[in-house]
């Protein structure tokens, strides 16, 4: 695969906290959260539901504003790494709008942006190519399977080429057998764009065979329990998961997990 790490950092977060202020009184979803990501890197994140994994990634992504602490992206901060379209975003549902084909779902970003008829469609074939949906581009979002409307998705993510993508959950409402096959097709994807990719998960299995690193939450407030790098080989199938390596790093996830008082069987 293309994508390794370059040394470049791309995050940079130290001692971050976020508190939110509700009528029963405040809510700590974050506390003293340390954490460094490359250029190039898949980056996995961990932890029970409500530990604050999608609000770190809503935080990197400017959609949330921290109470405390420190935090540049690309060397900048939030808003202004969102400002300067630095970054994809991929929901936990495909968030397609029913009444427009894929080709115009995937450019809508690019309407927004105001870029050219021609470069739209351009852009909009290239990338629906990319995530397998060449031949789809004039159905509408109820004529595909979840998975391929989770990858129409993500083509629309990478239209404008932003230098991160930015996950939460995308496989998480599918069935195993889909999902397995979206995890081979998006790590030979990551592969051919050399993005920085952060992927919120429940799964153990998806975090080890997605990953370069895995970072471990605990219960709210959410804090970093471990960082584990993932140091298997980066051309990957399903069967790795077989393998003694691949068992040894889920091993230590699940202590980490078990460590914090999270994980259930």
């Amino acid at each position: 695969m293309a994508a390794t790490s370059n040394g470049v950092q791309v995050i940079d977060i130290a001692g971050l906290t976020l508190t939110f202020d509700t009528a029963d009184g405040p809510v700590y979803a974050l506390s003293n959260v340390d954490l460094t990501i490359s250029e190039g890197e898949f980056v996995s994140f961990i932890g029970p539901s409500g530990c604050g994994k999608t609000t770190l990634l809503r935080v990197i992504a400017d959609l949330e504003r921290p109470t405390g602490g420190h935090i540049r992206v690309n060397g900048v901060s939030p808003e202004e790494a969102r400002l300067r379209r630095d970054y994809g975003y991929v929901f936990q549902s495909p968030a397609l709008y029913p009444w427009r084909t894929i080709e115009k779902n995937v450019m809508l970003p690019l309407e927004i942006f105001g870029l050219p008829k021609a470069e739209r469609r351009e852009r909009a074939r290239t990338f629906l190519e990319l995530v397998n949906l060449k031949g789809f581009e004039r159905k509408f979002p109820w004529q595909l399977s979840g998975g391929m409307q989770q990858r129409a998705s993500i083509a629309r993510a990478l239209s404008f080429d932003p230098r991160l993508l930015l996950m939460d959950e995308p496989f998480g409402a599918l069935d195993e057998i889909v999902r397995d096959h979206l995890n081979e097709q998006l790590l030979r994807l990551w592969g051919k764009t050399g993005k920085t990719v952060l992927f919120v998960t429940h799964s153990i299995p998806e975090a080890v065979f997605l990953s370069t690193k895995i970072v471990v939450m605990s219960p709210r407030p959410g804090r970093i329990i471990d960082v584990i790098d993932c140091d298997l080989p980066r051309e990957r199938t399903l069967d790795i998961r077989e393998t003694p390596a691949f068992l040894a790093i889920a091993h230590r996830v699940r202590d980490g997990l078990r460590a914090g008082h999270s994980y259930e069987d």
